[in-house]
C-alpha cells in the first residue's frame, strides 16, 4: 500500500496473505479478520496463502519515486503475511491451488527468495522493514552472504507484546546480523527492557529502534 497510515513506515509490501497465529499479540489479528471477510481461509494449520501478484510492481514504482527525489523511502514488509514463516503453498485470487510446472511460484519461499536475492539488492532507496513474530527463523531463510554482511537497507525486527515474549524473541532477534527492530504492539503489559540475556547484555542493548503501540478495533485490549 502506498502512502500507508501506519506512522512508522511510508509503504505497506505483501507478497501473500495469511499466516499461522502464535503468539498473544495474535488474538485480535486484523488481517486474519479481514481475509475471513472476503471468504479466504488463510489463517487455519495447513491451509494456504493467498499471491499477491501485483507486489512486485510496486515495489518497482516505490524505488523509482524515492530515487526520483533522492530520498530512502521505508517499507513495511507485511502487514498481512509473516516473511519468515514456513514455506507454505500459493493460492490465486480465484481460490485456485498454484501448482509447480504451471505457474511461476507455487509457494511463500520463492516469493521470499525473489524478494531477497533479487528485489531488495535492486532497491537502494527503500529501507525494507521485515517485521516477523518468528525471529528464530531469519537465519534459516536469509541468503548465506546476509549471515555476514548484511544488507544496509535492511531492518530485520520482532513483535514482543508481554515481558514472556520480549525475553523469548528478542534474544533470538540478536542472533541475527544487522539492524534490528522492535515493534511492541499491541503492548498488553509493562515490559522490562533491562532484564539480561544469556550474554550479559539487557534486551534493549540489542536493537537499534523501538515502535510502540496498542490494539485497535472493536475487541481491542488496553494498553499497558
Amino acid at each position: 500500500m502506498k502512502n500507508s497510515n501506519i506512522e512508522w513506515t511510508h509503504h505497506t509490501a505483501n507478497l501473500w496473505w495469511g499466516c499461522i497465529r502464535v503468539h498473544e499479540g495474535c488474538y485480535n489479528c486484523y488481517a486474519a479478520q479481514l481475509a475471513k471477510r472476503y471468504g479466504f481461509n488463510l489463517w487455519e494449520k495447513g491451509s494456504p496463502r493467498r499471491l499477491i501478484a501485483s507486489v512486485w510492481k510496486d515495489l518497482e514504482k516505490y524505488q523509482k519515486e524515492a530515487a526520483k527525489k533522492g530520498v530512502i523511502h521505508r517499507v513495511f514488509i507485511g502487514s498481512m503475511m509473516d516473511i519468515f514463516e514456513k514455506s507454505a503453498p500459493l493460492i490465486d485470487h480465484k481460490f485456485n491451488q498454484l501448482l509447480e510446472g504451471e505457474s511461476e511460484f507455487w509457494n511463500t519461499g520463492q516469493l521470499r527468495d525473489k524478494l531477497f536475492n533479487e528485489v531488495i539488492p535492486n532497491s537502494p532507496n527503500l529501507m525494507f522493514l521485515l517485521l516477523t513474530k518468528r525471529p528464530s527463523n531469519i537465519n534459516k531463510y536469509i541468503p548465506d552472504s546476509w549471515k555476514k554482511n548484511p544488507p544496509n537497507n535492511v531492518f530485520f525486527g520482532t513483535s514482543p507484546v508481554n515481558q514472556e515474549t520480549a525475553e523469548k524473541l528478542i534474544p533470538q532477534l540478536a542472533k541475527v546480523n544487522g539492524y534490528k527492530f522492535l515493534s511492541v504492539e499491541p503492548q498488553l503489559e509493562e515490559i522490562d527492557f533491562t532484564v539480561k540475556m544469556d550474554n550479559g547484555k539487557m534486551l534493549i542493548e540489542s536493537v537499534d529502534w523501538i515502535i510502540q503501540g496498542g490494539e485497535s478495533g472493536h475487541h481491542k485490549r488496553p494498553l499497558m
